[in-house]
Formats: C-alpha cells, sequence, structure tokens
C-alpha cells in the first residue's frame, strides 16, 4: 500500500489519467441497473476482469477497483449481504491481476472503490455515525487485506459522511494513501450543501493526497468546482466528470460527450493545474485512451495551482432583476384565442426555484406578459434536480397575473394515482393546459440513488388524461365528472433515430395531443426535414433557445443529449466574445424568422430563467 507522500510525489511528478465508469460499462455487457454490480466479483469476474483490461489497453495509469457500493448496507438489498469481505478481496485481485499482465513500467496503479453507504446520517436520517464507521470498517479492512495502491473516497455529497469514511481509513492504515471526491450540483455545491474548497481544506486536513470532484454531470459543469477548488493553497485536484447527460435510446440510457470532447477538456484543465483526470459514467475506453494521448507523459502546472483562476461561470450566474409588481395587466389570455385562430403564439419556459421563493419568477412572468408572451411553460423538476413544485409556482403567478399556464407534467416521480391527483388538483386551479412528459432519470439530478417510477410514459399520460376527458378512469371506468385538459406532447426533430421520433409522435397525436412543442433547434432545415416527413396534424410551437456565449454552445452541442448547433453558429458564438447573448439572442431571431411559415408559435427557452433574453429575443 502506497502511503500518503508517495502518492502525492507522483502527482507533483506526472498528470494521473485515471479509468473511466465501471457501472455503465458493465450496464453495456447486459447487467441491468437493478443488480450489485459489486456481486459480479464473484458471479461474473471475467465481466469486470474484461472491463479492466480495456481501460489497460486504453492507456489508464490507475485502474478503479468494482467496490463502489460493496459496503453492508448497500449490499443488504441483495444476495451478497454477507459476502462485503469475498466482494471487495475480488474486486482489488481482479483489477490487479488486469494491472500485473502488463510490464513493470507500464502497470497501472490500482485504487480501491469507496462510496457512501447510501443512507443520509443523523439528524438528517437514520444512521449513527457508529453505524457508518462499523459499515466503512468492515468493507475497508477487506480491501486492505488485498493490498490496493491507494483507496479513492468518491461520488460523497455529505462531507460529514466522507469525513467518517477518512477517519476509518486512518485508523485502521494511519499514513495509508487515499484521494477523496465529492459529486456537486450545477449550483457547485454538494447536496449537503458544501463549498468545493471546504472539501478541499477539510479532507486535505484529513490525510487526502488529493481532493476532487466527480459524476457531476458534464465536464463543462465542473469548471467553477474546479476555480474555487484551485484558489486553495496548495490544493492538488482530481477531476472525473460523466460524459455529459444520458438519453434513453430503445430503452437503454446513451451518454452523448464524445471522446474527442473529453480530450480538449483534459488538455485545458491540465493546463489550469488538475493533478487527474477521468471519467465518470458513460465514460468509455475510448474517451480514457484519447485523454491518455492528448496529455501525454506530462508534468501538472504547479505554477497556476492554487492561484485564483478567472474561470468563465457567467451561465450560472444570474442578474438582479429589477421589475415592479404593479404593472398594468389584461384581463384574458390570448393563447387559446390565437392558437384556435391560427395566429402565431409565443410562450416561455420558466424552471422552478430551488428553493421556496418563487418572487423573481412572478416578477418575470409579469414582464413576459407585458412583452407580449402568450402562456408561461412551467418544468417539472428538469434534469431530475428538486425544485419547488411546479403547480405551487403556476398558483403564484396566476395570483398576480392572468395568463396561460402550460404546466409540465413528469412520469418521473408519481405512478398512476399521484399523476391523475396531480392533475385534478391542476384543474381544480384552473390550470387546463399539461404538457405531458417522460421526464429525465434521476440518476442524472440530485438524487442519483433514488428510483424513477415510470409507471406510465409521455404517450400512457397522454392515454390517460385524454380518458379523463372523456369521463372515464384511467382503467375504462365511468368517472362523476369530465376534465376539460388541452393536451399537448414534446417532440425532437433532430433525433437521431427519427423514424421511430416520428411514429412516438403520431402515437401521441393518437392518443390526444392537440398540439406539440419540440425540443430547441437551431437549423431551419432540421425542422423542414421533420414536417416534411411526419406530416403533423397538429400546430407546432417551435422551440428556440438563445445562446448565452461559445461555452454555452459547446455545452449543449457536446454535453447535452438529443441536441446539436451546427458548426457555423458555434463559430459566430466564439466570435462574439464578451457579446455573447446579444449574438445568440440575433441567431434566435433569425431562426424564427426562418421557420416561422412551417409553425404555429414558438417556445421560448432562456437559459437559466434569463427571461429579459427572451423578451429581447421578441423585440
Amino acid at each position: 500500500m502506497w502511503t500518503r507522500e508517495q502518492l502525492e510525489a507522483l502527482l507533483d511528478e506526472r498528470v494521473l489519467v485515471f479509468d473511466g465508469a465501471m457501472g455503465t460499462e458493465l450496464y453495456e455487457h447486459g447487467f441491468g441497473f437493478e443488480r450489485a454490480f459489486d456481486g459480479l466479483n464473484l458471479t461474473h469476474p471475467n465481466v469486470v476482469r474484461r472491463v479492466h483490461r480495456d481501460y489497460v489497453n486504453a492507456g489508464a495509469h490507475v485502474l478503479t477497483t468494482n467496490s463502489f457500493g460493496a459496503n453492508a448496507l448497500r449490499l443488504a438489498r441483495s444476495h451478497f449481504a454477507d459476502q462485503v469481505g469475498a466482494i471487495n478481496e475480488a474486486a482489488v485481485k481482479l483489477a490487479r491481476e488486469e494491472s500485473e499482465a502488463r510490464p513493470p513500467r507500464n502497470r497501472p496503479l490500482v485504487a480501491a472503490s469507496v462510496g457512501p453507504l447510501g443512507q443520509p446520517l443523523a439528524p438528517i436520517g437514520r444512521l449513527t455515525r457508529e453505524a457508518a464507521a462499523d459499515a466503512y470498517r468492515a468493507q475497508m479492512t477487506a480491501i486492505l487485506r488485498a493490498d490496493p495502491d491507494f483507496i479513492l473516497l468518491e461520488t460523497f455529497s455529505d462531507l460529514e459522511e466522507l469525513k467518517v469514511a477518512a477517519a476509518v481509513l486512518t485508523e485502521l492504515a494511519p499514513n495509508a494513501a487515499f484521494i477523496a471526491s465529492a459529486t456537486f450540483t450545477e449550483e457547485a455545491k454538494t447536496l449537503f450543501g458544501n463549498k468545493p474548497e471546504e472539501i478541499v481544506r477539510v479532507m486535505t486536513a484529513a490525510g487526502a493526497a488529493a481532493v476532487g470532484a466527480n459524476c457531476s454531470t458534464g465536464p463543462q459543469a465542473l469548471d467553477p468546482v474546479l476555480e474555487r477548488m484551485l484558489k486553495v493553497p496548495g490544493a492538488r485536484v482530481m477531476l472525473s466528470p460523466n460524459a455529459g447527460m444520458p438519453r434513453l435510446v430503445d430503452g437503454r440510457y446513451v451518454y452523448v460527450a464524445s471522446p474527442d470532447y473529453f480530450a480538449e477538456w483534459a488538455v485545458r484543465v491540465a493546463d489550469l493545474g488538475v493533478r487527474a483526470i477521468g471519467g465518470c459514467c458513460g465514460t468509455k475506453p475510448a474517451h480514457i485512451q484519447r485523454m491518455a494521448d492528448a496529455v501525454g507523459i506530462r508534468a501538472p502546472n504547479l505554477l497556476v495551482a492554487g492561484k485564483r483562476r478567472e474561470i468563465d461561470i457567467s451561465m450560472a450566474t444570474e442578474a438582479a432583476i429589477e421589475a415592479s409588481a404593479s404593472a398594468t395587466l389584461t384581463q384574458t389570455s390570448s393563447f387559446e384565442r390565437k392558437l384556435a385562430a391560427g395566429e402565431f403564439v409565443v410562450s416561455v419556459e420558466l424552471d422552478p426555484p430551488r428553493g421556496v421563493d418563487g418572487d423573481r419568477l412572478v416578477q418575470g412572468a409579469i414582464l413576459l406578459k407585458q412583452a407580449g408572451v402568450d402562456a408561461i411553460n412551467i418544468a417539472d423538476s428538469p434534469l431530475a434536480t428538486a425544485r419547488m413544485s411546479p403547480l405551487a409556482l403556476a398558483v403564484l403567478i396566476k395570483q398576480q397575473i392572468d395568463i396561460e399556464i402550460l404546466l409540465h407534467v413528469s412520469c418521473r416521480d408519481r405512478n398512476v394515482l399521484g399523476l391523475l391527483s396531480e392533475a385534478m388538483g391542476a384543474h381544480a386551479l384552473s390550470i387546463r393546459h399539461l404538457l405531458c412528459v417522460t421526464g429525465d432519470p434521476p440518476s442524472l439530478g440530485d438524487y442519483p440513488g433514488s428510483r424513477g417510477v415510470f409507471e406510465v410514459d409521455s404517450i400512457g399520460l397522454l392515454q390517460t388524461l385524454h380518458r379523463v376527458n372523456q369521463g372515464e378512469d384511467a382503467n375504462g371506468k365511468p368517472l362523476p365528472f369530465r376534465s376539460d385538459f388541452r393536451l399537448s406532447c414534446a417532440v425532437n426533430p433532430t433525433s437521431e433515430d427519427l423514424d421511430r421520433e416520428i411514429e412516438r409522435f403520431h402515437r401521441k397525436v393518437a392518443a390526444g395531443a392537440t398540439y406539440a412543442l419540440t425540443q430547441p433547434l437551431y437549423d431551419p432545415a432540421d425542422l423542414q426535414r421533420f414536417v416534411e416527413r411526419a406530416k403533423p396534424t397538429i400546430p407546432l410551437l417551435v422551440g428556440v433557445l438563445p445562446l448565452r456565449n461559445a461555452r454555452h454552445a459547446h455545452f449543449i452541442h457536446h454535453e447535452v443529449p438529443g441536441m446539436a448547433i451546427p458548426e457555423a453558429i458555434r463559430t459566430r458564438m466564439n466570435q462574439a466574445g464578451p457579446n455573447g447573448p446579444e449574438e445568440g439572442v440575433a441567431i434566435g431571431r433569425e431562426f424564427l424568422a426562418a421557420v416561422k411559415p412551417y409553425v404555429a408559435g414558438t417556445y421560448l427557452m432562456p437559459p437559466f430563467n434569463k427571461f429579459e433574453m427572451a423578451i429581447d429575443l421578441l423585440r
């Protein structure tokens, strides 16, 4: 087992390239996410060994063992509950075998993965520190018997739990080398509110040779985290992001960030002073190979590590909004009248706040109404992030302004009973327009360990609510009432499998959708092609997401599933520099003018609730 001083010396000497994902690679080998992946060390060791071998062949300097969830609390949910020791020892053995198959000069190090216990510590949860320590003690005792090179404490959301794990390791092996890594939300904090610089200071003091961030969606989301970590003097930082956000294709999750994109990112963060890089969910041997080739054998940029880095995080910040709630309001909404008459309609999406104060968004809705917007879309916890209920925000807006609300209803969080209850509540509160969506998987968001419901998808939800409109429940039994929902659906004209997307679109229309909203588009040809092939019989509202800057365009193109931005537009955003928002609005205007003959209206999605961009676009 390496000592802390030995690992620190290596991190000062060269940039280490870790391997990529283990879980999603096992998923690609046919094992569902409901499996205890750690148990495959015993039942399917050759599959685990093959994943390690692929990363060795890709040029990884470090192999991470398949032991992330191999603790007693997580394994208690499976039939491996009494095999904690055997699973962890096998995990180190399998990685070590693939490492030692290489000549001594080219052997990767073996890092034993230890993840969180899957239960929150008291007082938030019921798990005591003593019970948590016992679980870590059993896992790490087995790991230390197998003698890895060092231990990787990864994907922690709670600094307190990370401290417990580090304390147990120090108790068992006082000078054993370890790296500590946390996962962060889009607000550059852990789910429990810990700041990046706090994680670095505390874990460095606890004995970590390096501290970093992993998971946390794609590479760009870690920029503000990296900036704050590098401000800590002497920080040795490791980063292992996901390969962007996944999308569901034919029942399987697919990650979109390319190996070339990861290679560009690796060089950039190495230049900023990062000591170790790797990949988390969705990254494959191809990602690691491109990063290893791009970084090569290079020393870390020690001159910039620890100094203030001016990384552009303007996308994640919000300007103060000056607005008056006493604006003059019209008495009725124009959305339905205009849509029925074939007049061009405008809807703007607002994401509910990640807190309990909706005043800013209410003021934004007032400004949007004054600017001529016909309806407000309210998303349902997009990207599986915990936000205020969209129905609650709808009511807050309706209390102040008479404007149509298009309420998103996601199948992720509710079974059919809950979906019907939500819909009936909306109806009682005079919300009639419902956008039926399947919803982003929980693995994307704040609680990746939680399970989505998905009892029905968007088509099933449309069918269910259409039946309620006919006076029937989901089982076809008569109801004592009829609802009056105006149902809509989402459609993606840039889907890689356009034939399947068109087939599902027609099924949504048959299920009761009366109009459709597209994903954000940037090339008029994409919409024209869809219209020509799908021949829609219901109105289309084309999605327009104005770009903030070049980084925003880069992020959407490389990391957001189902979206692509033409190279010419990315070039324009690069050339715009600090005038990025103005150029993004101009691009949106040009696109909207080009597609107006094909659509009944537009669905504006100002990034990060920058609704002033939507107002500028409409001028």
